[in-house]
């Protein structure tokens, strides 16, 4: 099993495997654990150095040993919290910091990625897929000792995740969307019903594919949250200057001290419900501790030092870094490409400002950024074996298409593919009529418009400013006068989900074995559709059809028509380029020899309430 919390989307400033992404609203629940802990699947690594063979007899012969109480696990992270509220996170350092409170009904194996039980104990469906029973266990206590019920499920769905006053981040993971006799596109959620104090069934409009995964979504204690959301006031509690003991949950660590700017610090739950082979309870650990820097170089500093246990190492470090795994105690896990992405794309949204009344983007700008052609020239400027060679030291893999080679049979290896091409790109930019009218060396529209944006990125992921620095050369050589801007995350996150006061980014997606998880990103109604979100219908036909895809995909209970549906989409995906990729990075987990219960599999390293020091 693996500690589970929902991290649904969110933008991502953790630092680790996939880190400093936009974090698509899943179903799918995802290890509220270090970087190491995440139970995602990896890509299979090259035949020839037989690393798929290990990793998976790893998983095959592992079994956890009794361990020893006491110890702390220490990790980095690039960013304070934002929220303590983990049920409207749109970050996920929150996400991943409070998810060690929370759990759902179902969790997912670090060693198989396969569901197993959380909070409840079985369950048992109808054939149709429609209907869903839970048992819950009974020895569950919240944090302050109340019991945790079936009252507690009905809760977090009824008054907080279909509460339409309550920006609740998981709610697009309970949006069903169906055709209607009128062939119309219809939404609904599902119905709750309470059988008694420790059974629960969930009623659904249509059948959901992931839906075992998406039971891994936190849920909340009744007792503590009811009185915020009957005042309104939901949005507003559990802030990050709430007292660390107001924040109640069933998981395994509670909240003891946050230091802004400096460090969070978890305690352990001493009645968590989960015990060892022995009858112990865990966790093991007395402690989490993650310590506040300014960007990886610093995370990176840190763990060479020794301040730290556990680091997602960056392909561009892992020369430097392979050498001293003796000398200082760690060992470094090669696990594949992972889910997490880096892409440019441009802003098409169309929208005005309500207070200004001004255009979000300049009406020439909208034009060039609406025109397929123009990204796809584009990609082709992009030089994507440089990014892989400088930003990722050659730990990397060209990425064409929305789905990682990590989701396995999700994955479309025959996406289009834009090689480095830069003649073509001009070309291209040549038949749109784009020329250098006046000398200067850069390209200007039809009506004598310079080609000119500002593509900003996020100033702590030196990666992702590496990426940004080289694309801006690429633009240059096919007389694109890119400007590039680092902003701090959280100013880049409020231009991209508030303002929409910006023309190209670079940023990046999580993702996982699930493809519904993207569901909000690629679903044109969706917060992070980023180009343009929230549309009140699809502004495009290409955009309908991924839509209808992502829906019928989620709705398919046979994998391998499943599978297909999710092939179309990112071959629309690879033809329309709302989002240009770039290159997913090698995932590298760097874990200290000083923990029991750890071994590097497809999905994981280890699950963290089994940790513990064998240096106590």
């Amino acid at each position: 099993m693996a500690l589970l919390a929902l991290v649904s989307m969110a933008l991502v400033t953790a630092c680790g495997d996939d880190d400093d992404e936009v974090v698509p609203a899943t179903e799918e629940a995802t290890a509220a654990a270090t970087p190491e802990a995440t139970a995602e699947a990896t890509a299979e690594p090259r035949a020839e150095d037989g690393r798929l063979e290990q990793l998976q007899a790893n998983a095959s012969a592992f079994g956890y040993q009794i361990g020893k109480r006491g110890g702390t696990l220490t990790s980095a992270i690039l960013s304070d919290p934002l929220t303590f509220n983990l049920a409207i996170a749109t970050d996920a350092t929150s996400s991943g910091v409070v998810g060690y409170l929370f759990e759902g009904l179902t969790e997912v194996s670090w060693l198989t990625n396969e569901v197993e039980p959380g909070l409840a104990e079985s369950w048992e469906n109808s054939d149709d897929g429609l209907s869903w029973t839970f048992r819950l266990r009974e020895d569950v206590r919240w944090h302050d000792g109340e019991p945790f019920t079936a009252q507690d499920v009905a809760f977090t769905f009824d008054r907080i995740i279909y509460n339409d006053d309550i920006p609740a981040s998981s709610r697009p993971a309970f949006t069903f969307r169906y055709l209607n006799d009128e062939g119309a596109w219809e939404e609904a959620g599902m119905s709750v019903e309470l059988i008694d104090d420790y059974t629960v069934r969930f009623v659904l409009p249509v059948p959901f594919a992931p839906f075992l995964r998406a039971m891994g979504t936190a849920i909340y204690p009744k007792h503590i949250l009811e009185q915020a959301v009957s005042d309104g006031v939901f949005a507003e509690t559990w802030g990050i200057e709430t007292p660390p003991e107001e924040i109640i949950g069933t998981g395994p660590f509670t909240i003891e001290t946050y230091e802004p700017g400096e460090r969070v610090v978890l305690r352990r739950n001493p009645n968590y419900w989960l015990t060892d082979g022995e009858g112990e309870q865990l966790p093991y650990l007395d402690s989490l501790v993650h310590i506040i820097v300014p960007d990886i170089e610093a995370a990176l500093a840190a763990f060479r030092a020794g301040e730290t246990d556990v680091f997602g190492l960056p392909g561009r470090d892992y020369a430097e870094v392979y050498s001293f795994q003796q000398e200082e105690n760690f060992t470094i896990h090669r696990r594949g490409p992972g889910f997490g992405t880096t892409f440019l794309t441009f802003n098409q949204n169309p929208g005005t400002n309500p207070e200004t009344g001004e255009p979000y983007v300049a009406p020439e700008k909208l034009a060039w950024f609406q025109n397929a052609e123009f990204r796809r020239a584009v990609s082709h400027a992009i030089n994507r074996d440089v990014i892989i060679e400088e930003a990722f030291d050659g730990l990397g893999y060209p990425q064409w298409g929305p789905i990682s080679p990590s989701a396995g049979d999700f994955h479309n290896p025959e996406v289009r593919r834009y090689e480095y091409d830069p003649a073509a790109a001009m070309a291209m930019l040549d038949d749109l009529g784009w020329m250098d009218q006046n000398g200067d060396g850069f390209r200007e529209d039809a009506d004598g418009n310079a080609i000119t944006f500002t593509i900003v990125t996020n100033e702590e992921n030196s990666i992702r400013t590496e990426v940004l620095a080289l694309i801006r050369e690429d633009l240059h050589v096919i007389g694109i006068d890119a400007r590039a801007a680092a902003r701090p995350f959280g100013e880049m996150v409020g231009q991209l989900t508030a303002t929409y006061d910006w023309e190209a980014v670079i940023i990046g997606f999580t993702g996982s074995s699930e493809p519904h998880g993207g569901i909000s990103m690629w679903h044109s109604s969706g917060p992070f559709h980023l180009w343009h979100p929230n549309q009140p219908e699809p502004a495009t036909e290409w955009e309908a059809e991924i839509d209808r895809l992502y829906i019928e995909g989620s709705q398919e209970l046979d994998s391998e028509r499943r599978a297909q549906h999710y092939h179309r989409a990112q071959a629309i995906a690879g033809e329309n380029l709302p989002l240009i990729y770039t290159a997913l990075g090698e995932r590298l987990s760097a874990v200290r020899n000083a923990f029991g219960n750890t071994t590097p599999t497809l999905y994981g390293v280890f699950d963290i309430r089994y940790l513990y020091r064998l240096d106590q």
